[in-house]
């Protein structure tokens, strides 16, 4: 996948942990080479063969550097899905960006962008296939373990649902989010159309909730 740059603030939204030392320190350098070793090595030969020591030596650090930057094992995993989570993000982000006049086009915009780039991810294919092994650690943070992915997409399309005047109840916009983003993640682990095609039922749905029509 082609390298985002992150939008200001955007980490922080998310609650992602960006590494031990300021913002472009050592600290923060070899967690993210870390992180960016871990996700090429699952996507080459599979998560279940990635150790500690192999990724300190593919990284040129020591084993107790890995630990002290990442954590466990576990501690990883979340981390590298994490990261991948923030590039999607920031897919989203820039879609509401682009359609300020229209909350449902956003919408539409923000998941076709996702189930696109869901579609070209070789790191979301290596967690989805069991070829790979990764179904025992990493698929379920994908399916069963995903509230802090649902969380952080949630405060995302959140902040941005409040700069529309969408009509909505207050206590009808959070379920307007939540039933977006879990359609969106359903189709991104098991799609049955076209990004196009899912991403226009989903603004349909949404436009029917917010009484609105889509834009063409």
């Amino acid at each position: 996948m082609a390298e985002v740059t992150p939008r200001p603030a955007l980490s922080a939204l998310l609650g992602i942990e960006t590494g031990g030392g300021p913002s472009g320190g050592p600290g923060r350098s070899w967690r993210d080479r870390l992180i960016a070793q871990a996700a090429e090595l699952t996507r080459s030969g599979g998560w279940q063969a990635i150790t500690m020591a192999k990724l300190a030596d593919r990284v040129g650090v020591s084993r107790q550097t890995v630990y002290n930057e990442i954590g466990s094992k576990r501690q990883l995993a979340e981390a590298m899905i994490m990261h991948e989570l923030e590039v999607f993000l920031q897919a989203v982000d820039a879609a509401f960006e682009d359609h300020p006049e229209s909350l449902s086009t956003a919408i539409r915009a923000a998941a076709t962008r996702v189930l696109e780039m869901a579609r070209r991810n070789p790191l979301l294919h290596a967690v989805l296939s069991a070829s790979h092994g990764a179904e025992s650690t990493l698929l379920p943070l994908l399916t069963t373990q995903v509230e802090p992915l649902l969380e952080a997409a949630h405060g995302l399309v959140r902040r941005h649902l409040d700069t529309y005047d969408h009509g909505l109840d207050e206590d009808r916009i959070d379920p307007l989010v939540d039933m977006v983003i879990r359609l969106v993640l359903s189709h991104v682990t098991a799609p049955s159309t076209s990004p196009a095609e899912t991403a226009e039922n989903i603004a349909w749905i949404a436009e029917r909730v917010l009484g609105e029509r889509l834009n063409p």
